[in-house]
């Protein structure tokens, strides 16, 4: 290959800034451990996190509270560590995206949180959360993600859904008036998953979230933040999710990573699992014009050291510029075009029958059309398809 070539490839596809990629403090920060062994490298400080990730050209960062400050520090420890962060975001131009707490770790979730059968439990909950909305204001986040990992059961007698849900609703519209009084300009976002580390988990898709948003005392200011992982691993289709999220305006974040279906949650690198799932998923969010954060909620291979995570960081944002170009040329290449034509997907767009009327209706009904004449065309998607996949190939 010729080196000019390969050094300008490489190039065209380098992070900068204004393509608003982030990762979590606890993606690249994960130690390797999983259920089975225990960690196989270090833990990061999150400073040097910040600061490497600024090397690789993200965008920014975004934290659980405990991600940063231990859950059991000082007042005076607390802004000691939260003082040094902020220095190190200012010395990178790193950002604070999003922030989100963390209500699965410690013991005390073990039945749940907002959803826990103790009062005192939900309580607690409540007030952790509250005192990571302030830190994550302070730190200029302007999204709040929950994740309702404990929210759930495994022996279905031991909670009544109504009341779960119930209780549920009473923490977002009380945590929503507590952000609106202090003026902190915030959006939540709610993220799905169908199960782990519980058996059954309380709004387990992007469909069940959407549904129980619409319920709220304040449906306006919340979201959903799906992940790529959450709703593959239990087979449905996380580009119809997003593509349903933004249609209906309430896609405030987004977590990307790559999936096996059927697989436990393995949060792998961004398209390293279902090329062309990632690559109609990177058009959607390009031709929508969705303008948060490309964040990466993921992690290096367990068998990896300290430079494997970094491999693994840039690997995630250099996979998304190269759909990103790709999605470019299906929207220039002549054959894609036509065979797109040739499916009436462009069709698609045009109303069906329009407002309604009564003549409409009635001259609707006296000319309906011919089904069988109807089901004699092909709609060519073998065509569309089979040039997609030569797209992705690398020969178009």
């Amino acid at each position: 290959m010729d080196v000019k070539a390969s050094s300008a490839t490489s190039e065209a596809y380098r992070p900068t800034r204004a393509d608003k990629f982030t990762f979590g403090l606890w993606t690249v920060g994960n130690p390797g451990r999983d259920p089975f062994g225990d960690t196989t490298r270090a833990r990061l400080d999150p400073n040097d996190s910040v600061r490497k990730l600024a090397e690789l050209g993200a965008y920014g960062i975004s934290m659980h509270d405990d991600d940063l400050v231990p859950y059991n520090a000082s007042a005076s420890e607390r802004d000691a560590i939260v003082s040094r962060f902020k220095k190190t975001l200012s010395d990178t131009g790193m950002v604070v995206a999003m922030a989100t707490t963390n209500l699965f770790g410690h013991p005390v979730f073990k039945d749940g949180a907002f959803t826990s059968n103790d009062r005192a439990v939900r309580r607690y909950a409540i007030a952790k959360t509250m005192k990571a909305i302030d830190l994550g204001a302070e730190l200029g986040a302007k999204i709040y993600v929950f994740w309702g990992g404990r929210e759930g059961v495994e022996a279905m007698a031991a909670k009544r859904p109504g009341d779960a849900l119930d209780r549920f609703r009473e923490t977002m519209d009380f945590l929503s008036e507590y952000v609106i009084e202090r003026g902190y300009g915030m959006k939540f976002a709610m993220e799905p998953k169908p199960n782990e580390p519980r058996g059954d988990t309380f709004l387990p898709t992007v469909g069940h979230a959407l549904a129980f948003i619409s319920t709220l005392a304040h449906p306006e200011m919340v979201g959903v933040n799906p992940e790529t992982a959450h709703e593959t691993m239990s087979g449905l289709s996380f580009y119809h999710a997003v593509g349903q999220a933004i249609w209906q305006g309430k896609l405030f974040h987004i977590d990307l990573n790559g999936q096996k279906i059927g697989r436990y949650d393995q949060d792998l690198r961004f398209g390293s699992e279902g090329v062309k799932d990632a690559f109609f998923l990177v058009k959607l969010l390009e031709d929508s014009g969705y303008q948060g954060p490309r964040h990466f909620d993921a992690h290096a291979y367990r068998m990896e050291d300290a430079e494997g995570v970094w491999d693994f960081a840039a690997g995630c944002m250099r996979t998304y510029l190269i759909l990103k170009e790709k999605a470019k040329r299906f929207d220039t290449d002549p054959e894609i075009q036509a065979a797109l034509k040739a499916a009436s997907v462009f069709e698609l767009a045009e109303p069906s029958v329009g407002k309604y009327s009564s003549a409409a209706a009635q001259a609707l009904k006296a000319d309906p059309g011919d089904p069988d004449k109807l089901a004699l065309r092909g709609y060519g998607n073998e065509r569309l398809d089979q040039l997609v996949m030569e797209l992705l190939l690398g020969i178009r």
